[in-house]
């Protein structure tokens, strides 16, 4: 039975065995992506990957429906964004459909060098070194995604937030070398963080930060902005049916399988990547999600995830992972992290002035691997009428 969201009631969390297809495997995503002919598993790993490897599988085959009988299906995977994104594609001619994907890959290798806080070339480095001593000119699409950042920003009282850098940085998220922090050091972190410290001037398209030791992380909001992207390119190229994942982050699905009524993905339970959490069908819409399975520090007996709420500098509590759709990856990413940080309440009043958004929490309930869930939507909530939102129940 498919439920559309528009119905918008929550549920009781069920869990649903997901298959294993040794065909195509992508570490680094909570996504199950289904097919008729295939089925693709997508696990996540705590390891982060660094490299640029493009690994891809051309499958020419005839795939069922009215008129499909000549579509190949194109499926590849790069690292990039210290993730991997992997393109499923469908149309007439292998080689065309090889040379657009090789293009998408190129652009968000791109974003990588350009938005990487990881790389010290990057324009976004240049601006965290720079821009407490003086405006720095940004180039335009740059400058863009900072706004849109920033307006997140001020949407969620700071939840979602750019500048938590320092905070990553100071619990060891960064490189990977986990420490507990102390109090008094998280406070004076907590100096250099907020959104409240960026100036930007859209006529000299230039930003500034006011205070030394600002840093700008665009880690929630990046890959779903290379989504986003990788999808204007296949619509370019004349692509209908195509799925395009950021790994762990954002996933878009372009149109529909031949013959299929939307892509069918499902999102992994909170203690189980083997068992499903929701199984949604998309068509031209987007789907993000973020959880405390994706990074975590264990100390003293204790997890502590990566996201971290920017008001108290201390990693979020009492949430397991939230799952945002919304019409764009760039709409969907950040705001997953943000929800995440809300909760529940918050994010109510936050729907309640912010059309066409739905999320699904996912919170603790009794001991592991219990948990509930509840479903929430905007109070003006409308979908296009070229997509489909839906969950299988």
């Amino acid at each position: 039975m498919n439920c559309d969201l528009r119905d918008g009631n929550g549920r009781g969390a069920q869990d649903r065995p997901c298959v294993r297809n040794s065909r195509f495997t992508i570490h680094y995503s909570p996504f199950t992506i289904h097919h008729s002919l295939f089925t693709i598993i997508l696990l996540v790993t705590c390891s982060r990957l660094a490299g640029s490897l493009v690994t891809a599988l051309a499958i020419a085959t005839a795939v069922g429906g009215h008129g499909a009988e000549n579509v190949v299906r194109y499926e590849a995977s790069h690292e990039s964004m210290g993730t991997v994104y992997t393109v499923a594609v469908y149309g007439r001619d292998r080689t065309f459909l090889s040379e657009v994907v090789e293009e998408v890959f190129e652009e968000v290798d791109r974003l990588d060098e350009q938005m990487s806080n990881y790389k010290p070339e990057s324009e976004l480095s240049a601006i965290n070194r720079e821009a407490a001593s003086h405006p720095v000119v940004v180039e335009p699409g740059l400058f863009h995604l900072l706004e849109i950042s920033v307006g997140r920003s001020k949407e969620t009282d700071g939840a979602f937030d750019i500048t938590v850098g320092p905070l990553m940085k100071s619990w060891g998220f960064f490189r990977g070398r986990g420490r507990l922090p102390s109090r008094a050091e998280i406070s004076q972190v907590l100096k250099r963080v907020g959104y409240q410290h960026l100036k930007l001037d859209a006529e000299r398209r230039t930003i500034r930060f006011d205070k030394e030791g600002v840093e700008i992380d665009l880690g929630g909001i990046a890959k779903g902005y290379a989504v986003d992207r990788a999808v204007e390119i296949l619509r370019s190229n004349g692509i209908t049916s195509a799925l395009v994942s950021s790994g762990m982050s954002s996933i878009y699905a372009l149109g529909s399988p031949p013959g299929e009524h939307g892509w069918k993905i499902t999102v992994r339970a909170p203690y189980d990547a083997r068992k499903a959490g929701d199984v949604f069908r998309l068509q031209n819409y987007s789907l993000s999600t973020s959880g405390s399975y994706e990074k975590f520090l264990r100390i003293g007996g204790k997890n502590y995830c990566h996201i971290m709420d920017p008001h108290t500098g201390w990693p979020v509590e009492n949430m397991l992972s939230t799952a945002v759709l919304a019409p764009t990856g760039t709409d969907t990413d950040g705001r997953s992290a943000g929800f995440f940080v809300m909760g529940v309440e918050r994010s109510r009043k936050y729907l309640s002035v912010h059309p066409n958004l739905a999320v699904v929490f996912y919170l603790p309930s009794g001991a592991p691997p219990e948990y509930k869930r509840v479903m929430l939507r905007s109070d003006s909530y409308s979908i296009p009428a070229d997509s489909i939102v839906e969950i299988d129940r």
